[in-house]
């Protein structure tokens, strides 16, 4: 790992450190949004099924009397592909993983964010700072801000799969005897195998890392994947591509374990059973950081900026980590979430699995279309 490497490695640990500040009850007094620009009009929303609740939406719509007007998707590949059909157009604000800011440029269906109009002081820094590397900047010029961040792990029935936090393995998910029980999204399943067998030395790939170093590496990293995924066919379970999916896997399909959102495991805890857990495999859990961005034909910008800039504020960045589980780009949210949020928090997380992270990384050209020959190859087999 080079100086550059550890110095990104070290800022991401410290905004993660940082953004767990111990919280009470969500405030209820007053705050501020930067700069407005409007109290009245419309902002018509693109958002991640589960990210835009209706205490958000109140909050947002009392203190500036835009309306928000939401739609939702459930992947990345829904948002950019309606998108583009639309040319850009029908939309003030979307919601991308920041690592695919990229897939958006054919068309041009983002335009560059104004920064000045942005509460940039708001964002966790570091996270601001690492949203670079990851894609949010392209040619010096911005298009996404950060929105929350969270991670891709092991969810499991604690009565069933007796694992110490320590033994959580992606491992865990293909051990024999657990026929037909297990949920994954293929796309995400093949890169914690990925990571899996670099770690054992049976396939290295630099962490998984190899599968953006060029096609030819990452066939050679897929196949290994789908050679040892196929093996386990008979633990298949349910196939999951959104939250609800994710969670129905588990309370009407009958899955015990699978990889999942940190939602899911927590929320499955939290309002289902305690017996379901979420923690970090050994290999390290799969990091992601969503956005917002500006569509290039959005028709109210004003509104787009009051949009972003209220989702930065504290208040509703808790309300975030409240309603989802989701971690708050915003800086002092993690100050004001409840003590649910706390707890599933400390539980989840300590310095060794925070180190331990592995981030998504901005996509290259060939990455989803190879990737998506090896899900199908998965859904058919």
């Amino acid at each position: 790992m080079s100086k550059n490497d550890q110095s990104r490695g070290t800022s991401r640990r410290q905004f993660l450190k940082s953004a767990t500040a111990m919280g009470v009850a969500a405030s209820t007094g007053p705050w501020v949004i930067k700069d407005a620009f409007s109290s009245s009009g419309t902002v018509n929303v693109f958002a991640w099924g589960d990210y835009i609740q209706p205490n958000m939406v109140s909050a947002f719509e009392k203190k500036t009397g835009i309306k928000i007007n939401l739609s939702t998707y459930g992947s990345n590949d829904e948002a950019e592909q309606k998108l583009r059909a639309a040319g850009g157009k029908g939309f003030d604000i979307v919601m991308p993983s920041v690592t695919n800011r990229a897939n958006y440029d054919e068309g041009d269906l983002l335009q560059p964010i104004d920064e000045s109009k942005v509460n940039i002081d708001a964002v966790i820094p570091s996270m601001y700072k690492d949203s670079i590397q990851l894609g949010a900047v392209k040619r010096g010029k911005r298009y996404v801000i950060p929105f929350n961040w969270g991670t891709e792990a092991i969810t499991f029935d604690s009565s069933v799969h007796k694992l110490a936090d320590s033994d959580v393995s992606y491992a865990s998910l293909w051990e024999a005897g657990l026929d037909n029980k297990v949920a994954f999204r293929q796309k995400s399943a093949l890169v914690g195998v990925a990571v899996l067998l670099d770690h054992t030395g049976e396939a290295p790939s630099n962490r998984g890392l190899d599968l953006y170093k060029s096609e030819e590496d990452m066939r050679r990293v897929m196949d290994a994947s789908l050679a040892y995924i196929l093996k386990h066919k008979n633990n298949f379970g349910a196939f999951w591509n959104n939250a609800t999916e994710a969670t129905n896997a588990f309370t009407q399909a009958g899955c015990t374990i699978g990889q999942t959102w940190d939602t899911t495991g927590i929320k499955l805890g939290q309002d289902i059973d305690p017996k379901w857990k979420y923690r970090m495999p050994k290999e390290g859990g799969i990091t992601w950081m969503d956005g917002m961005a500006i569509p290039s034909g959005a028709a109210n910008i004003e509104q787009a900026y009051a949009f972003i800039n209220a989702m930065l504020t504290p208040e509703i960045g808790a309300m975030l980590a409240n309603n989802t589980g989701y971690n708050s780009a915003a800086q002092g949210a993690a100050d004001m979430a409840n003590t649910a949020y706390k707890y599933a928090y400390n539980a989840i997380y300590n310095e060794a699995t925070l180190s331990n992270l592995w981030w998504w990384q901005s996509d290259t050209p060939y990455f989803a279309p190879v990737r998506q020959e090896y899900v199908d190859r998965i859904t058919n087999a």
